[in-house]
């Protein structure tokens, strides 16, 4: 580990929206967070451009807050068009996989397109996207401590082989083995 800045965790994430009121609903009426503030600015307080924007911010639970601007002098929102669009992504915690299933449920009722559970061996997924073209999962981790321990175990190693070679190292071969025995 290397000597650098005491950090005590993330303040807040930020993305880009297309309409800070539909976000705001979306985020608020879909997944339950609580909309805690808003700040709008005609000029960026960082840089001093000339630049309106309104920037609003919701609790994800647990002390956690994403946050997303509205730029309305910007070019339109697009994406990184050489990333494949599951890639890029924001994952949230649910607690359990009945959560898990009713978040499902909520998604769909709300008109999106859900693809999962989808099972990672230590955790299952939900996967949708927001009205920005953000790609959102929800995640309920099972995963055991000593399968947490085994994995960090190996993830140097991993690293490593992966910088090498550039092809998925084995090493974690067991939750691919897991996955496949309770399917």
């Amino acid at each position: 580990m290397t000597d650098g800045p005491s950090l005590g965790g993330i303040h807040h994430v930020a993305y880009r929206c297309r309409d800070a009121a539909q976000t705001v609903h979306f985020y608020r009426d879909v997944l339950g967070m609580d909309f805690m503030l808003a700040i709008a600015e005609d000029t960026v307080p960082s840089t001093g451009e000339p630049d309106p924007y309104m920037h609003v911010f919701l609790d994800c639970g647990g002390g956690n807050v994403i946050a997303f601007f509205e730029l309305p002098n910007a070019p339109e929102m697009g994406r990184d068009d050489a990333t494949p669009a599951w890639v890029q992504h924001i994952a949230f915690k649910v607690d359990s996989e009945e959560a898990l299933l009713s978040a499902k449920a909520r998604a769909q009722a709300a008109g999106l397109d859900v693809i999962g559970p989808t099972h990672h061996g230590i955790f299952k997924s939900i996967y949708f996207f927001d009205p920005n073209g953000h790609r959102l999962e929800l995640a309920w981790q099972f995963g055991t401590a000593d399968q947490m321990a085994s994995l960090k175990a190996v993830a140097d190693d991993m690293l490593e082989e992966w910088a090498r070679t550039r092809k998925a190292p084995r090493h974690a071969a067991w939750l691919h083995e897991k996955i496949a025995a309770e399917s």
